[in-house]
């Protein structure tokens, strides 16, 4: 495992994550250091997907928050959308 993550974000995920209040996007940034450090840390809930997104991993912002993703490279992902379970449709 890299010793720390870069990541791209595509169009979708800038404008979803535009969208935010305040609070929310700083609660998102924290979460994003965090996941760059260690993406398996527990407090994420980091999971690979299944079905026609398996290619796909997720982890949790709050609740009803998540970041859905992908490993781009070995030290790299690409945040694909963030939002609640819409997100996976």
């Amino acid at each position: 495992m890299p010793e720390k993550y870069s990541y791209v974000a595509s169009r979708k995920f800038v404008k979803s994550w535009s969208k935010f209040d305040f609070i929310l996007k700083k609660e998102t940034v924290n979460k994003i250091d965090i996941f760059l450090k260690n993406p398996h840390t527990p407090s994420l809930k980091t999971h690979k997907l299944s079905g026609k997104m398996e290619n796909l991993w997720s982890f949790s912002i709050n609740h009803s928050v998540r970041i859905l993703f992908r490993f781009c490279q070995e030290d790299i992902v690409e945040f694909i959308d963030i939002g609640g379970h819409e997100i996976y449709k």
